[in-house]
């Protein structure tokens, strides 16, 4: 469960008051009943990611390189500039280099969006996020910061952190989150760009590496309830389990163990599950006390300094691409009929779902947002979890009813204990694969629009 719940609180509220090279569109089922609803494309994903991709757009600064996993690095760097960074005091020079993306026509007109990112960054290096785009009245937006990441915290590293405060009065971000204000009015998001700065220390040759980079834009309408989907296989992956309840109290300056870190626990569930996992000298400076020091890792790689918590979605998908040779992106799907297409080629899928305890058969517990993973299918078709808020480690694979999951994962509206409608998040899931996937998961990748 994540914590702190300020941030999905806020944007929970916000919703409520709501009442190019590369990009590929998904078009998942959509939650009204007519033939012309559950055509219309409720998510759109766009990712620059080859060759011609980074050789697209404008670079200041930036050069791509060709081989067998394409990247964008810094070339010459088109200047510098000084940091002040708000979580350590300290103020530094670097040297910077910039890519701006060609402009992305959405296949949906958006309410929201959210970037996701694939990059290696060296100490001494890091990566700042940004988007812009124009409103559907063609007017534009400013160009908001999605992120400031860098996948080490040493000494000669920036603190990876969020930005808050975001806005021009029509939309907002809400922590990773780009957001109109109000969609009741009609307002959406037609176009955006990204833009990629790459930092370094001065006089170095060190580099970001970036492999991917892109966004899902989404206009997800108001829904308490989905329709069912027909359940289609029976398959369980064979996924590490971790409990994050064992680590209670550890490590007060990453939140506290516990309910906070649901998200980094599943997020090593899977990376793990592809054979990755950090080294022993990674590992070093957790307590050796400490049962599972890969998830105390986890925390630790992807806390954001802003939010003051692990709940960051695209701070965690980037926390798994560090991984060798893998790929990770934030996305929504649009129903368990997805899930179950990328479980049938192999790949695991981490969701995140707000619920009331009665509301899920077995859970024992109430979340105002969880992330769990989803490893699998019973012969009925109920979801196989791998729920990392269970007591012991034994006790995290779950099974739970699907009509019941279905519904709290995928839903945009809810009651929360005290009666009030607050928001869900709409199918909003975590997926990581390897960087060179087999054809049969390049299928699954392509048909939820991740390829």
């Amino acid at each position: 469960m994540t914590s702190p719940t300020s941030r999905r609180t806020v944007l929970a509220a916000a919703l409520a008051a709501a009442a190019g090279a590369g990009a590929v569109s998904a078009a998942p089922a959509a939650a009204a009943p007519s033939a012309a609803a559950r055509a219309t494309p409720l998510v759109d994903n766009a990712f620059w990611t080859s060759y011609a991709d980074w050789r697209s757009g404008t670079a200041r600064g930036t050069r791509a390189v060709s081989g067998t996993r394409p990247a964008l690095v810094i070339g010459t760097p088109a200047g510098r500039t000084d940091y002040a960074d708000p979580h350590t005091g300290k103020s530094a020079s670097w040297e910077y280099a910039t890519w701006t993306s060609p402009l992305h026509r959405s296949a949906v007109p958006a309410t929201e969006v959210i970037a996701s990112w694939n990059a290696e960054t060296p100490a001494g290096t890091w990566l700042q996020i940004e988007l812009s785009g124009r409103y559907s009245d063609n007017t534009a937006t400013p160009w908001y910061v999605m992120g400031r990441w860098t996948s080490g915290d040493g000494d000669g590293d920036i603190r990876r952190t969020s930005v808050d405060d975001q806005t021009d009065g029509r939309s907002s971000i809400w922590t990773d989150t780009f957001s109109v204000d109000d969609a009741a009015t009609g307002l959406r998001l037609a176009s955006y760009q990204l833009r990629l700065t790459l930092y370094r220390k001065p006089g170095t040759r060190l580099t970001p590496v970036v492999h991917r980079a892109g966004a899902m834009a989404s206009d997800i309408p108001d829904r308490f309830t989905v329709p069912a989907s027909t359940p289609g296989l029976a398959r369980e992956l064979t996924v590490p389990r971790y409990s994050q309840n064992v680590h209670a109290g550890q490590y007060p300056e990453y939140d506290n163990g516990g309910e906070a870190w649901c998200s980094p626990t599943s997020s090593q569930m899977i990376i793990e599950y592809w054979g990755r996992k950090p080294t022993a000298a990674d590992l070093a400076w957790v307590n050796p006390a400490f049962a599972d020091p890969q998830v105390c890792h986890a925390a630790r790689f992807t806390f954001d300094y802003q939010y003051d918590g692990c709940g960051n979605w695209p701070f965690n998908a980037a926390y798994a691409a560090t991984y060798r040779d893998m790929s990770a992106a934030v996305t929504r799907l649009g129903s368990l009929t997805d899930v179950e297409t990328l479980i049938r080629a192999g790949i695991p899928v981490i969701t995140s779902q707000s619920f009331l305890k009665e509301e899920l058969t077995g859970a024992g517990y109430g979340t105002s947002g969880h992330l769990m993973t989803v490893i699998g299918f019973t012969a009925g078709g109920d979801v196989i979890a791998n729920d990392p808020a269970s007591p012991d480690n034994p006790a995290v694979r779950r099974v739970y009813r699907r009509s019941e999951w279905e519904t709290i994962w995928l839903r945009t509206k809810r009651h929360n204990a005290a009666g009030t409608v607050v928001s869900g998040t709409g199918g909003v899931c975590y997926v990581y694969w390897p960087a060179q996937p087999t054809s049969a998961q390049r299928r699954a990748l392509t048909s939820v629009g991740l390829l």
